[in-house]
């Protein structure tokens, strides 16, 4: 990547959106990292990661989040550019991970990895990782295990950072929590199931108030429950995040924060949301999404028995012929239509805001590291 030269720095062309090619996009973050201190192997694979969410449809995920998440957990100490997470714990299929707040972007995937060499010899491998820092797109690291044939789950809580309420309570005690899952689909996109457990993740959120657009309702609601469509007044204290199922059925997405809450912290030992330290809080969002708790299984059906590789092949493919109510919306599965968008924008390159290409090439002066070039203007 060429540093900045003295000439003025770019800016982004009049417009809502530029195009950037996903390569350079890539590169750019990648020098971004290696800035902060990552080695440069980690700030490719974290670049990678984080990029997945735009390359993917999955914008609130994506490098709209350099600026605000991953360079402050960097330059406030809060995650460690160079830690070597270490094995505390190993029985051949199941281990534990000490992360030593390495960024998360990185170390999710290195224990993917290590989950699927695991299964590999196992049939399944399972790491429970603590002490971690945020991850991205959990859906990113589960398709890692998709991609070497394997099934790929990723739970994560937030730490000690909670932000929405147990139903009928006062006081915010879970994250988002998010849930991944992935599957080979023989000659299909591969499944994937990429979801926070409250109705929207708080980033989806965010980038609605950023873009001044309402919400839906079911989403948002206010301190009796009603619900509450603009954006912005989540972070101005006014609005919390509903659970998946709506007021109606709630207690199935607060049921399933908790189900990542034991499958990511209890095992682990992380922090936790549900803790004494919450009862303290005043009704809104408290504490910080330190010392997070994620749990990376693969599963190798073919260790088990033969046929499994033909039988998701049949499984996603007899979805994609069911006869749709509408025939201009055919019926697709999670992850399809990611898949599509991956190489849509691969090849045409991937939009981004242009407030937000300004901010990178803001962020980008600074280190030194120059923004990754427009592609074919404004649109």
């Amino acid at each position: 990547m060429t540093t900045l030269s003295s000439e003025s720095p770019r800016t982004a062309p009049s417009g809502s959106t530029v195009l950037v090619d996903p390569d350079e996009l890539n590169l750019f973050v990648t020098e971004m990292f290696v800035h902060r201190g990552l080695p440069r192997d980690r700030a490719a694979e974290s670049a990678r990661a984080l990029c997945h969410g735009d390359l993917t449809g999955m914008d609130s995920h994506g490098v709209a989040n350099l600026a605000g998440l991953y360079l402050p957990l960097l330059d406030e100490g809060r995650a460690d550019p160079r830690a070597e997470p270490s094995i505390v714990t190993d029985l051949g299929a199941a281990l534990l991970v000490d992360a030593r707040r390495s960024l998360g972007l990185w170390s999710a995937s290195w224990a993917m990895d290590l989950a699927v060499e695991r299964a590999e010899r196992h049939g399944v491998g399972m790491v429970s990782v603590r002490d971690a820092t945020h991850l991205g797109c959990a859906g990113f690291h589960a398709l890692r295990a998709a991609e070497r044939g394997m099934i790929g789950v990723v739970s994560s809580n937030c730490g000690g950072q909670r932000i929405a309420r147990p139903p009928g309570g006062a006081v915010a005690m879970l994250g988002t929590n998010p849930l991944a899952v992935s599957a080979p689909a023989g000659g299909h996109p591969p499944f994937l199931l990429d979801m926070s457990t409250t109705a929207a993740p708080t980033g989806r959120v965010r980038q609605a108030a950023r873009e001044g657009r309402v919400l839906p309702e079911g989403l948002l609601c206010d301190d009796r429950g009603a619900p509450v469509t603009d954006p912005a007044a989540f972070d101005a204290g006014d609005a919390h995040l509903m659970w998946l199922g709506g007021h109606v059925g709630r207690f199935k997405g607060f049921g399933l924060g908790l189900v990542v809450e034991v499958l990511s912290a209890l095992v682990s030992g992380s922090g936790r949301g549900p803790h004494e330290d919450a009862l303290e809080g005043d009704g809104g969002p408290s504490g910080r999404d330190d010392d997070i708790g994620l749990l990376l299984l693969a599963i190798a059906p073919d260790a088990l028995r033969q046929g499994a590789e033909a039988d998701a092949e049949g499984l996603f493919g007899a979805l994609l012929d069911c006869p749709p109510t509408d025939p201009d919306l055919p019926v697709r599965y999670p992850g399809w239509h990611e898949h599509h968008y991956a190489r849509e924008r691969a090849e045409h390159g991937v939009p981004l805001p242009a407030a937000l290409y300004a901010v990178l090439v803001e962020q980008g002066e600074r280190a030194g590291v120059r923004a990754p070039e427009v592609r074919g203007g404004a649109r």
